[in-house]
């Protein structure tokens, strides 16, 4: 226990100096959570020797999933469902293109530049065509646009993304058998009464049971997350199937939503950014930095000639066009699965893993940083501004 206790103490010390830097640089706190894994995973490594930062710890695989859960399950449940209905039309676009820009491109750069071997190509397509749901969304609620209609397409326009990622993860590498046919129909059936039976609860027990709500939220996601691992598919995906549902819902208990954010950016989320960044070898980078530039500027560029065409013709202000490109040129949870599902069946090598999971990192830093510090729509902010400060002083009053 005293391990335990050690390790999970430096891993929030690191987690709070990541919030001071953010900051003092007025840059996501995301971000500086992974780089601060990045550096100091790989300086523990090279003094104290494989594994003593304890990235691979299970107890510390656990937290950290359970903070993509709960970060994908609130990200969905941002999503108002009448911006969506009047957005269908850019969200299914941009999250489309999103995704088969870089998977074909990406696939090609492996295939032709790299002499990866086909299976390896089309995984590599498929990691690094994500978008990170996990960055943009922490991203939106620093910046307020989860709050305003621009921020909440952006946010759909990533599950759509995400989940042609998914998709063809499945159909290209993962088996269809019975386990994924009783996944499919168990998922919809608890999500279909997911709403209702957590209205019924909030009803009764919602204001008379210690948090009752969150221990219901938690324990389907939980069980949806279990299935999906069982099946074969990722533990993310009903996540934020599940939080769109209760978007409704979340939109009417403010208190509630506020508590299970605190929670879970407050002391779970960290743990799954530190450990994004710690799987990153900076050795493997400087042996050759070739591949890796190779892989990110293929992403990077694929993203962009795909997605800034298609998003003028939704958005013609230019920093919005770019601020939504740029984001959407991110990648980390679905494209870290994606690299370890390939390494886990053999069919990328570690140092192939290494370069994809590097990639994937970077380009949740690099374009999210960017979007940020050149991009940042302001004026957007303007009109929520009053609104939502007023909305926080109240909360904060009740």
């Amino acid at each position: 226990m005293e391990q335990i206790y050690t390790i999970a103490a430096l891993w929030l010390g690191l987690a709070v100096f990541s919030a001071i830097i953010a900051h003092h640089l007025r840059i996501s706190i995301a971000l500086v959570e992974i780089c601060i894994g990045v550096i100091v995973a790989n300086i523990a490594s090279h003094f104290f020797g494989p594994n003593s930062f304890g990235s691979n710890f299970e107890w510390l695989k656990f937290l950290a999933s359970t903070g993509a859960i709960l970060l994908t399950f609130l990200a969905g449940a941002e999503l108002d469902p009448k911006v969506i209905r009047t957005k269908w039309r850019e969200v299914v676009v941009v999250g489309i293109v999103g995704f088969i820009a870089p998977f074909l491109g990406c696939a090609a750069f492996a295939s032709f530049i790299l002499r990866w071997d086909p299976r390896a190509s089309w995984l590599a397509g498929i990691a690094l065509s994500t978008t990170s749901m996990a960055v943009v969304y922490a991203v939106m609620l620093e910046t307020g646009f989860n709050k305003t209609e621009f921020g909440k397409g952006i946010l759909g326009a990533c599950f759509i993304n995400d989940l042609g990622t998914v998709i063809a993860l499945g159909f290209i590498f993962a088996p269809f058998n019975y386990k994924t046919i009783i996944f499919i129909v168990a998922s919809v059936i608890i999500l279909a009464f997911f709403p209702i039976t957590t209205s019924f609860l909030t009803r009764i027990y919602g204001n008379k049971t210690a948090a009752i709500r969150a221990k219901w939220v938690v324990l389907v996601l939980f069980g949806l997350g279990a299935l999906a691992l069982w099946s074969g598919s990722e533990a993310v995906l009903p996540a934020y199937i599940a939080g769109m549902l209760l978007a409704e819902f979340a939109s009417k208990e403010h208190h509630w939503v506020r508590r299970l954010r605190t929670l879970t950016v407050g002391f779970l989320t960290p743990f799954y950014f530190i450990r994004a960044g710690s799987l990153v070898s900076i050795a493997a980078l400087i042996s050759a930095p070739f591949i890796f530039l190779v892989l990110f500027i293929s992403k990077v560029i694929s993203k962009i000639f795909g997605l800034y065409p298609i998003i003028g013709i939704f958005r013609k202000e230019k920093r919005e066009k770019w601020y939504y490109t740029l984001l959407m040129s991110t990648g980390l949870t679905f494209g870290t699965i994606s690299a370890l599902y390939g390494y886990s069946h053999g069919i990328v090598t570690q140092q192939q893993y290494s370069f994809l999971v590097a990639t994937v990192i970077a380009s949740a830093v690099i374009p999210t940083l960017i979007a940020n510090l050149a991009f940042l729509p302001h004026h957007l902010l303007e009109q929520k501004r009053k609104v939502g400060k007023m909305m926080a002083e109240g909360i904060d009053e009740e």
